[in-house]
């Protein structure tokens, strides 16, 4: 059932984009701050309780109502995980993005590639060079494949292995969306506490995108990038997942840039060449093996299911 739900649901956003998923952030927004307004009193403890509150409601919405499903016919079942993997990933949001930069940028049209990349971070990058605009935007698409794509998938798997149905995507989603929305708008000890309850919920998934990316490239590059320079990135997070793909495609990330008339001084990641147009492509191919190895690897627990029973 897991790999079915993620092929129908992945066919899905690709014919049928998510077109209202501002209007869904925005109806999460006042969900989450409806709980941090009532129960975050400014200690804390109650910013602990206000996270706790608004990722368990929806969890055990998820739980019961795939129980309910799977009850009425284990049809309505697959159907209720088609329904919760399209509002939880974004892969062809990454695609379209990074499609375009890659576009501009084959095209040597610098200043389109940097308008559409200074849209896609939300911060200028119109001081960048061309190689430059190539390796922040593999690095803006390694990270978004991760946080809308395989994170996604490995808290899906994780939750249906458990009998959780796709509480494990609500979980992975909300967690990621409730860091952002409290990091912005309360910096302090409780946008603290968000980013750090995020980070562990990523512990696993980003590993496990890391894995992939040995399995898939260059594996002892990957290895070797992840022990050496994950740690060196001001996001951990981050950290691994660009140095594990740098290693797994032979391409160095990272490095300073100029943004705001400054330099700005990023470690390096990754062994091999400087990163341009090519490794855009390479990058993508990286992706896209990693989420037919996912296809493989549920389909081989799928059969090994059949076989036991």
């Amino acid at each position: 059932m897991s790999l079915l739900s993620l092929i129908f649901a992945l066919l899905l956003e690709q014919l049928h984009p998510l077109a209202l998923r501002r209007n869904l952030h925005a109806a999460l927004g006042r969900y989450v701050d409806f709980f941090h307004r009532y129960l975050h009193a400014g200690h804390l403890k109650h910013g602990r309780i206000a996270w706790l509150v608004v990722i368990l409601l929806p969890l055990i919405g998820t739980v019961s109502l795939y129980w309910l499903m799977y009850w009425v016919h284990p049809v309505f079942a697959l159907l209720f995980n088609v329904l919760v993997l399209y509002f939880t990933l974004g892969f062809r949001q990454f695609i379209r993005s990074y499609t375009d930069i890659h576009q501009a940028l084959r095209d040597n049209d610098l200043d389109k590639a940097r308008n559409l990349l200074s849209a896609w971070r939300a911060s200028s990058c119109h001081e960048l060079k061309h190689e430059e605009v190539a390796r922040v935007t593999i690095e803006e698409g390694l990270l978004a494949a991760h946080r809308y794509l395989f994170g996604v998938i490995t808290w899906f798997v994780v939750s249906m292995f458990l009998g959780l149905g796709p509480a494990g995507a609500v979980l992975y989603r909300m967690a990621h969306f409730i860091d952002q929305l409290w990091d912005h708008e309360d910096p302090g000890d409780l946008g603290v506490f968000a980013r750090q309850a995020y980070r562990w919920v990523e512990w696993l998934s980003m590993r496990v995108t890391a894995m992939i990316f040995a399995i898939v490239g260059d594996f002892e590059d990957t290895l070797y990038c992840w022990r050496t320079q994950s740690q060196n990135w001001p996001d951990p997070v981050a950290g691994v997942v660009l140095a594990s793909a740098a290693g797994a495609i032979g391409v160095r990330l990272g490095l300073p840039i100029l943004q705001a008339g400054l330099p700005q001084d990023r470690p390096e990641l990754g062994i091999g060449e400087d990163a341009d147009v090519d490794f855009m492509q390479s990058t993508v191919g990286l992706v896209w093996r990693a989420l037919v190895f996912w296809f493989a690897l549920l389909l081989l627990f799928g059969l090994a299911t059949l076989v036991k029973f």
